[in-house]
Parts: C-alpha cells; sequence; structure tokens
C-alpha cells in the first residue's frame, strides 16, 4: 500500500505545472520562429521549447538568457508564437512583458535581438539593460 502512494505521488510529481499566455508577455518575429524550429530539429527535439529568462549580470545590470528545453518546467508560462512554444518563468515575465524576439542572419551584429518596452536603459553592444 505504501508503495502505491509513493508512485502515485511520484508520476503526479513528474508532470510539471505550467500557465498558459498569449504573445502579449512575449512575441517572436517569423525570423526568430524560423530559426528556433531550426536549432530544435537540429538537436532532435521538435516538440522542444525555448526558455527566455532575465538573470542579473552584463554592463547594465540585467542580461538575457535564452536556452532551448525539453519541455516546460513547474511555475512557467507558456506563449505559442511564429510556431514555436517559448516558455518564461514568472519572475522573468516581470521583465519581458511586451518584448519582441527576433533574429538576424548577419556576419556583424547579427544574432537573436530582443526588443523590450520595458527596458529603461540598454548598454551600447545591446547584450544587458535595466528596467
Amino acid at each position: 500500500m505504501i508503495a502505491g502512494k509513493i508512485g502515485a505521488a511520484t508520476a503526479t510529481a513528474a508532470l510539471p505545472s505550467f500557465r498558459t499566455g498569449d504573445e502579449r508577455l512575449i512575441k517572436l518575429t517569423g525570423d526568430a520562429g524560423k530559426k528556433v524550429t531550426s536549432l530544435l530539429t537540429r538537436q532532435g527535439r521538435p516538440q522542444g521549447v525555448l526558455r527566455v529568462a532575465v538573470v542579473g549580470g552584463g554592463c547594465s545590470g540585467l542580461q538575457y538568457k535564452m536556452d532551448l528545453q525539453d519541455q516546460p518546467q513547474n511555475r512557467d508560462i507558456l506563449v505559442e508564437s511564429a510556431g514555436v512554444r517559448v516558455v518564461v518563468d514568472p519572475k522573468s515575465a516581470l521583465y519581458v512583458t511586451g518584448s519582441e524576439l527576433d533574429y538576424v542572419d548577419a556576419l556583424t551584429e547579427g544574432g537573436f535581438k530582443v526588443k523590450n518596452p520595458n527596458a529603461a536603459t540598454s548598454c551600447s553592444c545591446g547584450e544587458s539593460f535595466s528596467a
């Protein structure tokens, strides 16, 4: 009987509990969506998610961190945009609400770019911001 309870608790704990949001939280452009889809496919995670987080660091105090993962985690907010599932933790959501993620394919100044209306200032390299 005890083993049954432990197994049931473990099975329940294995399923992440997340909320669903919309593109008012974060939106991907078509180019960003294509690039993320390509990266997920290349990693063998076609059903994976893009995690966007805000962490301390950089010249202006805060910086973006992006990672490809298999699924949302507990307490995440899941948004579908440009054919990609994007997850944001509740703390980071305070900083990225209304942001747009773009991808620029260029030799210089290329890569993912975040247009964040909450950023009060940003550094000259565009990699960090303050809110």
